[in-house]
This record gives structure tokens, sequence and C-alpha cells, in this order.
């Protein structure tokens, strides 16, 4: 599919949304094909880490609706999570980078809501639209993620007015990590995820699962659930490599075992 566009490169991995003539919109087809790729990078040892991107100008403007009104009303809700309940996204194991230049509305919001890093472009603008089509944020990344990582009441705002958050606000909510023109973005994204794929992919996953699981524990659970990831860490080959990349003062080799 032309439209859903993926690479590896360098431990990489880049899925971009190349659909400009719509802004992105996605059709069931599209979004299909998205989720495949999500699923592909989140079981490649050869990826490190996930960008999700546009085109130049260019995110997401949410579901296409002429797509979306072909559909029985029964079929509508078909997300195709990798997991029961899991947005796609988030479940993913690997760190997932979103870079946004353009508008990401609706489902586009949510995508973006989903990921675990977010550098936009100066003419990026979020919209979570969704009570004006009659619906509530189709992901839940609107209901459980936004609140958690902006706030309840400024996350209520957005989702019960449809207004846009324009790249600055979303800087100074601590939404996005960075705001760049839109001909450094790319380059910013690709930096960024080549950081952090020189990490431990083993460490990389189990931080992830631990900080979006332990948002719906208690503390001692968390602990609990700490405890046994860091007991499966220094099991693993990559804290073995850690250790000797360091001692050796030499680049670690990581396998992700």
């Amino acid at each position: 599919m032309d439209e859903i566009r993926y690479g590896v490169a360098a431990g990489v991995a880049t899925l971009t949304i190349d659909r400009p003539a719509k802004k992105g919109a996605m059709t069931f087809a599209m979004l299909a094909e998205f989720t495949a790729r999500i699923a592909e990078a989140g079981a490649d040892p050869a990826v490190a880490v996930l960008v999700v991107t546009g085109v130049p100008g260019s995110f997401c403007a949410g579901i296409d609706l002429a797509d979306l009104a072909s559909r029985a009303p029964d079929d509508r809700g078909a997300g195709g999570e990798r997991a029961p309940g899991i947005p796609p996204l988030m479940a993913c194991p690997k760190p997932v980078v979103c870079a946004v230049d353009g508008m990401a509305v609706g489902m586009g919001a949510e995508l973006a809501t989903q990921a675990d890093l977010r550098l936009v472009s100066t003419r990026a603008r979020f919209r979570w639209n969704f009570v004006h089509r009659g619906l509530v944020s189709d992901t839940g990344a609107g209901s459980w993620l936004l609140p958690r990582q902006i706030g309840l009441s400024t996350a209520l705002a957005l989702l019960y007015t449809g207004d846009d958050l324009d790249a600055a606000r979303a800087l100074e909510l601590g939404f996005v990590e960075s705001v760049h023109e839109p001909d450094a973005l790319t380059a910013a994204a690709e930096d960024l995820a080549r950081r952090i794929a020189t990490a431990s992919p083993f460490a990389l996953a189990r931080t992830k699962e631990l900080v979006l699981s332990g948002a719906g524990r208690d503390m001692t659970d968390q602990v609990t659930a700490t405890r046994a990831a860091l007991a499966e860490c220094f099991a693993s080959e990559d804290h073995a490599e850690g250790v000797a990349a360091f001692l050796e003062r030499r680049p670690a080799r990581f396998t992700g075992r």
C-alpha cells in the first residue's frame, strides 16, 4: 500500500502516513496496514525504535469519513488493536517516537497521544474533535493517557471543546518534547530515535511496560513488578554486555536478549 510506507535502517523503523491530498486521513484499509506494520516493528529484533510520521505538511486528519460512512455501524469501531484493550502504539514493545508536521485530528491526535515521545513542527496542531462527530476518543488514549500527560482539567477542556492545541501550547504543557521548523523536524526525530536505539532493547521494552502499566497500579504492585523486571535484566545478555562495554570503554553491542 503506497499510502502507508515502512522502512528500517540502523535499528530505527519509520512508519509514514503518505496521503497528503487527504491530509493523511485514514481509510480502514490503511489502518489495517498501519497496525500490521506496528506489529512487524514490535516483533523485529532488528528494530530498536519506531518512528511514526507523515509527509511534509501532513500527519493524520483522522478517519476518512467517506470510508467510515460506507461501513455498518457495528463495524466502525474496528481499530485493529494488537492486544485486546491496548491501542497498537502502546502495545508495541519498542519505544515509539511520533513526528508531527501538520494536523493531527481525531484518530491522528489519538495516534500521537499513544506514542511515547512527540516531536512537532511549528505548524503542528492537535484536535480531539470526537464530540463534534457524536463520538468519544476512539482508541481510549484521549481519555486515559492524555489526562496523565497534561492534567485532568486541560485534557477535559480539549476533549469537551474540540479546540486546537498548537505546537507552542503543547510544548508548554509537556505534551511534546520539542518544536522545530518544518524542514528540521525529520532530522530531529531521527537523531532522537538513534540516541534511544543505542540503549538495551531488553531494558527499553521493560521500561515501557513498567511505566505504562504503572499508571494503573498501586505502589506496592509497581515495586513488585519492578523487582521482577530487574531480575530479568540481571539475567539478560544485554546486562552482561552493558557492564562489559563500560569496563572495556567501548560502545555496547546489544542484542535484545
